[in-house]
């Protein structure tokens, strides 16, 4: 399936092999990143970015391990900081020196911790039904039991050597959509399309079987290291919150939402000016399942002239 407006396919080198990209517009034009969630890959912006302003340049990267990426080296895991390490490796490949984020669900807590990070490259963060640093509501206490699962995770991995699994087409669509109930027909179709390989018989999925849950690579944080990252934060910040998306990353408890409260508090105490809180209706994916619920809202943030000074 064809994209309006799409310019171009990139392969950016890595140690490991390459970052895949597509991109949106010209490359001198003002750039914006976008970052994908867990387990997806950069179609997941296709439906959105044809709706937002022409005069951008977009890029959307595959993480490593997931769409048309490399995976990693054998034997390393995936860790949040890595992912955070691939930005910066991609928008010093494009010499990108100022831009802005838009990340969905998880790519938007890796977007948010590289905007902490490195706060003078990146001028506004747009955050989809996400958190910029990952929250738990079951506390920090939890990480050593999630860390201990990624290694045993991995090392079963390792172990198991077993040929990637080979599907029928309708099979591999319905089992994507038992996986991700947030995610409509077709925008499953889009995410497949990225997502797989066509093999003799059927497909195979593209992923780094290494990747499974996202607690085995989110760096959880305590809540008052969440208020210090934020306040390391120049960029102005626009979260947009899905009324039937997720509160809680771990979706045990969808309906406890302490955490955005939590979390819109704190920006707003912090960023002050600088943030904005909006609700739109749609589910998770509401910005490929909805993509016009969300693009009137994102194009003008984009457009917005206010930009926050680069401390040199």
């Amino acid at each position: 399936m064809a994209v309006k407006g799409m310019l171009s396919e990139l392969k950016l080198p890595v140690p490991w092999g390459h970052i895949a990209a597509k991109v949106w517009g010209s490359q001198q034009a003002l750039p914006v990143l976008c970052l994908h969630g867990w387990l997806d890959n950069a179609s997941s912006f296709d439906r959105l970015i044809p709706l937002l302003p022409k005069d951008f340049c977009y890029v959307a990267m595959d993480f490593g391990g997931h769409g048309l990426s490399s995976h990693h080296s054998p034997g390393l895991p995936y860790y949040q900081e890595s992912f955070v390490s691939e930005i910066r490796r991609v928008v010093g490949a494009l010499k990108w020196k100022h831009f802005s984020i838009l990340g969905h669900s998880f790519g938007g807590a890796v977007g948010g911790m590289f905007s902490s990070i490195f706060p003078e490259m990146v001028n506004k963060l747009i955050l989809l039904d996400t958190w910029p640093f990952p929250l738990d509501p079951k506390g920090i206490e939890c990480v050593p039991t999630y860390r201990r699962g990624a290694i045993e995770h991995l090392l079963q991995v390792e172990a198991s050597q077993k040929p990637r699994q080979v599907v029928s087409p309708e099979e591999m669509l319905q089992r994507f959509m038992k996986n991700n109930s947030h995610v409509n027909e077709e925008s499953a179709r889009l995410l497949l399309q990225r997502g797989t390989t066509k093999v003799a018989t059927g497909l195979t999925l593209n992923r780094d079987r290494r990747i499974a849950l996202p607690e085995h690579s989110m760096d959880f944080v305590s809540r008052e290291q969440f208020m210090n990252f934020t306040k390391q934060l120049q960029a102005r910040v626009l979260l947009i919150k899905a009324m039937q998306g997720y509160f809680n990353v771990r979706r045990e408890d969808d309906t406890n939402k302490n955490i955005i409260t939590f979390v819109t508090d704190t920006l707003k105490l912090i960023l002050k000016e600088r943030y904005q809180y909006i609700q739109v209706p749609g589910c998770h994916y509401v910005h490929l399942n909805q993509p016009e619920n969300v693009a009137g809202i994102i194009s003008a943030f984009l457009q917005s002239k206010e930009t926050i000074p680069h401390h040199m």
